[in-house]
């Protein structure tokens, strides 16, 4: 996978279910909780699946942004006439 910058990284991010974003995110070797700590505290009823995903995803954008040096999108290119 190619991203351009941040924002290629949300939208590859942001359709993923639980199961899919360990399966995407192997390759990368990213530093990120471990997987069975997120499963003990699903499974434990200490948090649910949505939040530990929303805060995954976060992780994930945040390590790759760092690793491959990333900005975000120009909302208005310097190019732009305003």
């Amino acid at each position: 996978m190619k991203f351009k910058d941040i924002d290629d990284v949300v939208a590859w991010l942001e359709p993923m279910e639980y199961e899919t974003f360990w399966k995407e995110i192997k390759p990368f070797c990213l530093v990120m909780l471990p997987r069975e700590k997120c499963d003990a505290d699903i499974a434990s009823g200490a948090t649910d699946e949505e939040t530990v995903l929303y805060v995954l995803k976060n992780f994930a954008r945040m390590e790759l942004a760092s690793i491959l040096k990333l900005t975000w999108r120009d909302m208005m290119p310097s190019t732009a006439v305003h």
